[in-house]
C-alpha cells in the first residue's frame, strides 16, 4: 500500500502542475523515473544497490526533495537523508556537464533549510549530512557504465589547487549496462527494460501505440507490473511526454549542428573569396595577367600562388 499511495501522491502532483494549480507558472513535469522511485521502499532498494549497503527499514529514509522550485526555476528529482548522509539523485536522458553546478545549487538550498534555525556564527561546528550525488543516465548517446563529472570541469581557469569541487557519479542505466547494479535493484532493471521497449517499438509504430504495447507486455512479464497496473494512464501520458521531449531535444541539437556547419561553410567561403581577391590584387600589381587567368581554372596553380605570397 505504501508504494501505491506514494506514487499516487506524486502523480497527483504531476496532474496539478499540468493544470497550473496554485498560481505558479511551472514548466516542470514529473518524470517516470521519479514517479517509480517516489516509494521509500523502492528508493531504499536503489540506494542499497548503488552504495552496496543493506538498510532494511524504509522509514529510516527521510525524503527532502525540493518540491517548490521557484528557486532558480529548478528542482531536483530525488533527495533524501539516511544515516547522516544526504543523497541527491538526478535522472537524465541527455548528457549534461552542468549537473554538478545544479547539484551545488540544490545542496546549498537544502543546507540553508537545514540550518536556518542554527547558529552559524558560533564557535561550535554546525554538523551537516555528508552529500553524495548520482546521475542515472539513459540517453541515446554512447556513455560508459560509470564516469565522474566534476564541477571544476566547467571552471574557466583550471588552478592547480581547487578550492571548491563537487563530484557526481553518472551511471548508465540503459539496457545492457551496469548489469551487476541492475541485478541488485529489480525496479531499476525493469525501468531500463521498459524504456528500451518503448524506443524499440516507436521504430515501427506510432508513439502512443508503442507505449501502450510496452506497458501491456511489461505487465504480462512482471516488469514494473504493480506500478503500471496501478498507474497505467498516468504512466502512459508521462512516457509519451518524455519521448516527445527527448525527440525534440535531439532535433534541436541536430539543427544546431547543421546551423554550425552552414555557418562554418559560409565563413570558409568568405575566407577563400578574400584570399582569391587578395591574390588577384597582388598579381595585378605585378602585371602577371597570365597567372591570374591560369589560377582561375587551375586549382593547383592557385594553391602554388597562395604559398608564393604567403596567403
Amino acid at each position: 500500500m505504501e508504494k501505491q499511495s506514494n506514487a499516487t501522491g506524486n502523480l497527483q502532483g504531476y496532474a496539478d502542475k499540468e493544470k497550473g494549480k496554485g498560481g505558479i507558472n511551472r514548466t516542470y513535469k514529473s518524470r517516470l523515473f521519479e514517479m517509480i522511485f517516489s516509494s521509500k521502499r523502492e528508493l531504499l532498494e536503489l540506494y542499497n544497490a548503488v552504495n552496496g549497503t543493506s538498510y532494511e527499514n524504509p522509514e529510516e529514509l527521510d525524503v527532502n526533495t525540493l518540491e517548490n522550485a521557484i528557486y532558480m526555476s529548478m528542482r531536483n528529482d530525488l533527495s533524501f537523508i539516511i544515516d547522516s548522509r544526504l543523497a541527491l539523485y538526478e535522472h537524465q536522458s541527455t548528457y549534461n556537464p552542468n549537473l554538478p553546478l545544479r547539484f551545488l545549487m540544490y545542496t546549498a538550498n537544502l543546507y540553508s533549510n537545514m540550518t536556518k534555525d542554527r547558529n552559524l556564527y558560533g564557535s561550535r561546528p554546525v554538523r551537516l549530512p555528508a552529500p553524495g550525488f548520482v546521475i542515472f543516465y539513459n540517453g541515446l548517446s554512447e556513455q560508459p557504465d560509470r564516469q565522474i563529472i566534476k564541477l571544476s570541469d566547467v571552471y574557466e581557469v583550471q588552478d592547480r589547487e581547487i578550492s571548491l569541487e563537487l563530484k557526481a557519479v553518472m551511471l548508465n542505466i540503459n539496457r545492457g549496462h551496469n548489469e551487476k547494479l541492475m541485478d541488485k535493484c529489480k525496479t531499476l532493471k525493469d525501468y531500463s527494460i521498459y524504456v528500451d521497449k518503448v524506443r524499440e517499438y516507436t521504430k515501427s509504430m506510432p508513439l502512443e501505440d508503442a507505449v501502450e504495447k510496452a506497458i501491456t507486455e511489461c505487465i504480462e512479464d512482471n516488469i514494473l507490473a504493480e506500478f503500471l497496473r496501478n498507474n497505467r494512464t498516468e504512466a502512459k501520458n508521462v512516457s509519451i511526454f518524455e519521448y516527445d521531449e527527448e525527440k525534440h531535444m535531439r532535433q534541436i541539437k541536430e539543427e544546431s549542428r547543421e546551423e554550425g556547419r552552414e555557418q562554418g561553410r559560409k565563413e570558409g567561403e568568405a575566407y577563400t573569396l578574400e584570399r582569391v581577391n587578395h591574390l588577384i590584387r597582388l598579381l595585378a600589381s605585378q602585371s602577371r595577367t597570365e597567372d591570374i587567368v591560369r589560377a582561375a581554372s587551375d586549382r593547383e596553380w592557385q594553391e602554388k600562388l597562395f604559398k608564393e605570397f604567403g596567403l
